[in-house]
């Protein structure tokens, strides 16, 4: 099988939506347009970024459908399939259309807090079903569990298990993963702001919040640290790096879509039980936005 593989910048695509919340497709298209245009590799799909917890079946199946006809063949998209029922993600998988993708996305099972074994018996279970390769994502703020560096490097010689998404924040774990890892299995930054050092310790490349928005400047930022210019990334880095932490404050994708609202490219709204970003950060977001020319 020749796995196709995501490096570079992908990114986690939001979910657009109108006064009356319904999802606005319009939108959608602009922004994978936008990302396209502006040196995005790859596209993911009903990521956390979507919100797509707060998406009917129906609604999820017509986002990808519009980000896949949208996007063509110009670039790879990964779709978001995990869960905490093994069996009911297999499920899943077994009726989804996956013309158009390239890998599916999944996450660590939340709130269950199986033991590494039950983790990795999850994602073999998972990698075996799936008729595209498997990305792992480790998000331990979301999922209130941490998949051990032991267990992605167990979980790396799935011959269908080809990257993971490392959002847990430990340097320390994410470096063992790097140094022992098979050749042809990735690393992905989970974390904007961690990008351009994880990318120089050897990671090929990053999921981002922030490239729905300034997608020209992080991708550039990437492929100057995935080319060895780190001096050249490093200015882009901390030109970047007020906002990428600002984006957060209110949680994601508040922040993103307070910033997508401030280009024009859709509306500010979010759906319950997420709220918009408050006033007051939002005000800090065109001060910083106005004064540092992020593109």
């Amino acid at each position: 099988m020749n796995n196709p593989v995501f490096y570079g910048t992908g990114v986690a695509l939001v979910t657009p939506f109108k006064k009356n919340l319904s999802v606005d497709h319009a939108a959608l298209e602009n922004i994978v347009k936008h990302t396209l245009n502006n040196g995005a590799d790859f596209l993911v799909a009903l990521g956390t970024t979507s919100e797509a917890p707060v998406l009917t079946q129906d609604e999820k199946q017509s986002v990808v459908k519009t980000i896949v006809k949208t996007c063509g063949e110009r670039a790879p998209i990964m779709l978001g399939m995990g869960g905490n029922n093994t069996a009911s993600v297999v499920a899943q998988i077994k009726e989804q259309d996956f013309q158009g993708i390239s890998g599916i996305l999944s996450v660590v099972p939340y709130y269950n807090k199986p033991q590494q074994g039950g983790i990795i018996a999850h994602f073999n279970a998972i990698a075996t079903a799936s008729p595209v390769p498997v990305v792992l994502y480790n998000v331990p703020g979301r999922t209130a569990l941490n998949m051990t560096a032991q267990s992605c490097l167990e979980l790396a010689q799935h011959p269908n298990i080809i990257a993971v998404k490392e959002a847990s924040g430990d340097l320390q774990q994410i470096m063992t993963i790097l140094k022992d890892k098979p050749a042809d299995f990735s690393v992905l930054s989970g974390d904007d702001a961690l990008t351009m050092p994880l990318i120089a310790l050897g990671a090929d490349g990053v999921i981002s919040v922030a490239a729905n928005a300034y997608t020209a400047d992080f991708s550039q930022m990437v492929k100057l640290q995935r080319a060895g210019k780190t001096h050249e990334a490093r200015i882009l880095h901390y030109k970047m790096l007020e906002m990428t932490t600002l984006l957060f404050e209110d949680g994601n994708p508040a922040g993103v879509k307070a910033l997508l609202n401030l280009m024009g490219l859709c509306e500010d709204q979010l759906r319950l039980p997420l709220l918009s970003m408050r006033p007051a950060l939002k005000q800090k977001m065109k001060i910083i936005f106005d004064q540092n020319q992020i593109h």
